[in-house]
């Protein structure tokens, strides 16, 4: 079967044949019907030798959706046909967060050796992919599986980013989004569903902020050297309640930090850099903010994104492309050109 592989530090991934796998005792065959294109495949693919853990030749792809087409013994619960997306944050499913479907904070997951699809096990970009356990699988019914797919991490992150400071956005107050692309469109979405804040979106040029517009956001401000001073110029005195950085870099994180109100929370999502850094302290941030960096979200939090796309809460922007022409996505997404979500449909 076809897959898009990292096979070389520092070399761009490729499109390979590899053998298409069968499940073993536990697991799940899925038969792909698209797989997402995200930063942090971009990320790890951009990491020196010395810091690349993630195993080579690695399948990528830790956004899956597919129908169910074979299991392994004792697997029940999941019928074949059943069409899905894949929940990507693999724990043991044992531990205190694991119960509470926490999964992507398992206490275990490194000593245990599990990773995510396409972050170390094989992922989505293929025509087939194994699934660990049923527990990882959500229905879709008949939602569109293209359209669906960036829900599995584009929309988990930011949904459990958001969910976790709801009770700071009341009427009045003010969310600040830095970057619009894959996640951040998403999040701006959710903030206009969710809550009654003005939203503000930063970005770096008229299209994206255009875009920014078009998807919910009330205001729209250049992410510049003057930002700071233009989004203060709409919160007034009292800042933002909550912040989402989706880009993580040294300059956003000093938007973020300067935006931020008092007893606010600063959300980093973004990994830009592994040397950037908020400035926290007497003095250096406002009182009683909060400044958090999460990661993706939990299982039932993916099950109530799926209940709201079945409601059409989200119009989620996607480029198509074939598994043969993935490397394209990769490329465009590295150099900024995407509008929203790149999709690989076998």
């Amino acid at each position: 079967m076809k897959a898009i592989q990292y096979t070389t530090i520092g070399a761009e991934p490729e499109v390979t044949e590899i053998e298409k796998p069968s499940p073993g005792p536990g697991e799940v065959l899925l038969k792909v019907t698209a797989a997402g294109v995200c930063h942090s495949d971009d990320f790890i693919m951009n990491l020196p030798e010395d810091q690349y853990v993630y195993g080579l030749p690695l399948t990528l792809g830790h956004e899956g959706a597919g129908t169910v087409v074979e299991v392994g013994a004792g697997v029940s619960g999941i019928d074949i046909g059943t069409n899905v997306v894949v929940y990507g944050p693999w724990g043991c499913g044992t531990c205190w967060h694991c119960s509470r479907g926490e999964e992507n904070y398992c206490s275990r997951a490194s000593e245990l050796g599990i990773t995510p699809p396409g972050l170390g096990s094989p992922g989505a970009l293929a025509e087939y992919m194994i699934v660990d356990s049923p527990r990882h699988l959500v229905p879709i019914g008949d939602l569109d599986p293209v359209a669906t797919v960036p829900l599995t991490d584009a929309g988990l992150t930011p949904y459990h980013a958001i969910k976790r400071s709801l009770h700071k956005l009341r009427g009045g107050s003010t969310a600040v989004v830095i970057g619009t692309g894959g996640l951040g469109h998403v999040a701006i979405q959710l903030l206009r569903h969710l809550s009654p804040a003005r939203v503000v979106a930063l970005d770096v040029n008229d299209e994206k902020l255009q875009f920014a517009r078009e998807v919910g956001a009330h205001e729209a401000v250049l992410s510049d050297k003057s930002a700071v001073e233009n989004v203060r110029a709409i919160t007034g005195s009292e800042g933002a309640a909550l912040v989402l950085d989706f880009v993580g870099y040294q300059p956003t994180i000093d938007i973020a930090m300067g935006v931020a109100g008092v007893a606010s929370d600063v959300t980093i999502v973004g990994i830009g850099d592994f040397i950037a850094h908020a400035k926290v302290g007497f003095g250096q941030s406002p009182y009683e903010a909060a400044v958090t960096s999460p990661y993706w979200g939990s299982r039932s939090e993916l099950i109530e994104l799926i209940d709201l796309a079945h409601q059409g809460v989200f119009d989620i922007a996607v480029e198509r492309f074939t598994l043969d022409d993935g490397v394209e996505a990769y490329r465009r997404l590295a150099a900024g050109t995407l509008r929203g979500r790149a999709v690989i449909v076998p």
